[in-house]
């Protein structure tokens, strides 16, 4: 019955008057006492929605039973569902008046018939619309409208309402989504009222969770064992490992995202419902994602570095998510998920830590004394740096695993190892100083394997290049900002006392050769002995030191030029002075080996790790350079 219509029978005068003359309105009656008329409304209410269930009624219509009535005529709809509703008020009045009233039967069957009619609505609606009400259509939905206003609907804002303000700003599609979730809705907040939830509820949980499962299926995840787990070669494991870190970001901000979303809307009106729907939907699926990291975690395969950093990914994986999974899974009921998710993040952590301890034994323990041919850079440098310069990427993740580890002994490690960034935040020092520990480790077991060289000077080229190896890789990476500049800086000076070593003793014949003024006027004997001292000074120095490497072409560049100042000007000044007195042509075939450019070439071709075999070609070159400046 329409309110307007209500309301005029509510508030019509109670009785007539005594002084008005029944001739005088002969065409108004009176009404009937207030019972009557209570019971009157109440078989009016009744008989409009007998009128507008039975036809909706599958078992004694044929239309009905292949008709859905939200699709067909969604107007007709939610006439049909005030009028249930309606009903479900006069039941409760003629409950509380006369338990035995012969129209309560009718009432009765009416309800069971209409719940019957919009379980198999919801069910309809659920099922033809699962590609509108998917998680992805409901996380895009959600982007528009928080969920506490989602949790929040007023009461008297109609489906119609709802739509029609949503239809203003989306798509067609999302137009569909919102219908479908409006009348999802209202569907469940009458059979919730009527006492119809369970109804309603098993339902929703049957449809839904096997989107959930599908979902969880497609992404990849699946139930595993720890022994499978051991048994995989790392190569599958790997790949396992890179599916479910695509697959947390799309089970995070779709698949669980959206089915909360739709399941606060669909039963805003019980938050205790809303809790047992999302629980038992989506409570397994999410286990079962949050699991698997724990899996890979406690797996005994053989630590790699590849599987630390795999590690690093699913912890970040995880804690990028935490305040998600919090939100999403902030039911009592679903609690277990997020015990879980933690009970991962631990086993990670601890993972972690055991790879580290790993790493910092094996640079310990590391005792091959195979010699780097020409003093370069050793394996153990660059597969270490490499390591670290990556684990620096995870500084900010690191921080929060190693902030309750015990700190190394900062007894045993330089000062200088501790001068990294002020900061006043008590995990990011305790960060710094492990990597500062992990790096001394480094250079201490370099230390070591240069004294397995027995050519002193060729130990300190070693030495330079794997510690500038090491700077460099501190000053192209993350752990620049770990270590800090006055690190790299005292370890950049510590480089050029290593290669001013190496200098001093493998070319410090050649410089003693040299006069210290080679424009002095000598006699010719004089300028005969400086040549041939000059000659065999040079050439030991050359075939020894051409097998040499400098890989860093910095380095190279600096270690060359710093010998070539020292030899050629002087070399050159000194030649162009006394070539002449030293005889003639033959004379200076004999005693001058070299001219000043066989010099600069020479010492161009140093460090790339080959013999110079070019001091006959050198030889040869000078002599015929010589007899045509003779």
């Amino acid at each position: 019955m329409p309110r307007k219509g209500m309301r005029s029978i509510c508030f019509s005068p109670k009785t007539i008057s005594f002084l008005s003359s029944p001739r005088s309105s002969p065409s108004r009656l009176p009404l009937p006492p207030t019972p009557l008329r209570s019971e009157w409304m109440a078989e009016q209410i009744i008989e409009n929605a007998s009128s507008l269930i039975m036809k909706w009624n599958p078992e004694t219509s044929a239309y009905a039973n292949v008709t859905s009535l939200f699709y067909e005529n969604r107007r007709e709809a939610m006439q049909f569902i005030k009028c249930v509703n309606n009903l479900q008020k006069v039941m409760h009045s003629i409950v509380s008046e006369d338990s035995t009233h012969h129209r309560l039967v009718q009432a009765q069957n009416l309800m069971q018939i209409a719940m019957k009619r919009l379980q198999k609505e919801f069910y309809q609606i659920l099922s033809m619309n699962r590609a509108h009400l998917d998680p992805e259509s409901m996380s895009t939905r959600s982007s528009r409208t928080s969920r506490s206003s989602i949790s929040d609907f007023e009461d008297d804002i109609s489906p119609e309402d709802d739509v029609r303000a949503a239809s203003d700003s989306i798509s067609e599609v999302e137009q569909v989504s919102s219908i479908a979730m409006a009348d999802l809705k209202a569907i469940a907040e009458c059979m919730t009222a009527a006492g119809y939830a369970k109804e309603c509820v098993n339902v929703y949980k049957v449809v839904r969770k096997s989107i959930i499962d599908e979902g969880i299926y497609r992404l990849g995840v699946e139930r595993i064992s720890s022994s499978r787990i051991n048994k995989m070669d790392w190569v599958a494991l790997d790949m396992r490992i890179k599916n479910w870190l695509e697959a947390i970001k799309i089970a995070m901000k779709t698949l669980f995202f959206g089915e909360r979303f739709l399941c606060d809307h669909v039963f805003a009106v019980s938050e205790s419902i809303r809790e047992s729907c999302f629980s038992e939907i989506s409570k397994e699926g999410a286990i079962l994602l949050f699991g698997f990291p724990e899996l890979v975690a406690k797996s005994k395969k053989p630590s790699s570095p590849d599987k630390m950093f795999r590690v690093l990914d699913m912890y970040t994986a995880i804690s990028q998510n935490w305040i998600e999974i919090e939100s999403i899974f902030s039911f009592e009921s679903t609690s277990p998920v997020r015990t879980q998710a933690l009970s991962s993040l631990v086993k990670l952590s601890e993972s972690i830590y055991s790879m580290l301890s790993h790493f910092e034994s094996s640079v310990q323990k590391h005792s091959s004394k195979a010699l780097v041919p020409g003093g370069g850079v050793h394996s153990l440098t660059s597969n270490a740096m490499n390591y670290l310069s990556l684990l620096a990427d995870y500084s900010n993740v690191l921080t929060d695993i190693i902030s309750d580890w015990p700190p190394p002994t900062k007894s045993s490690l330089p000062e200088s190892y501790f001068d990294s960034p002020d900061s006043d935040d008590p995990p990011a020092a305790a960060i710094s100083t492990r990597f500062a520990w992990l790096v001394l480790y480094l250079l201490c077991k370099l230390d070591g394997k240069a004294k397995y060289y027995k050519d002193v000077s060729l130990s300190y080229l070693f030495l330079a290049n794997n510690l500038q190896h090491v700077v460099f890789k501190v000053r192209t990476s993350n752990l620049q900002y770990l270590l800090g500049e006055d690190w790299i800086v005292k370890h950049e000076t510590k480089v050029g006392q290593f290669a001013a070593n190496y200098e001093r003793l493998a070319w410090g014949k050649v410089f003693a050769s040299l006069p210290e003024n080679p424009t002095a006027e000598i006699s010719p004997e004089e300028a005969k002995e400086t040549f041939k001292r000059f000659n065999i000074s040079f050439d030991e120095a050359c075939r020894k030191q051409s097998a040499c490497v400098v890989a860093d072409p910095k380095l190279q560049d600096e270690i060359k030029g710093s010998i070539r100042r020292k030899i050629t000007p002087v070399y050159r000044e000194f030649y162009e002075k006394h070539r002449s007195s030293v005889g003639g042509q033959r004379g200076v075939g004999v005693f001058v080996k070299y001219a000043p450019e066989d010099v600069e070439n020479c010492l161009s071709h140093l460090f790339f790790g080959t013999v110079d075999s070019g001091s006959s070609v050198s030889t040869s070159t000078t002599s015929s350079r010589l007899r045509q400046l003779a």
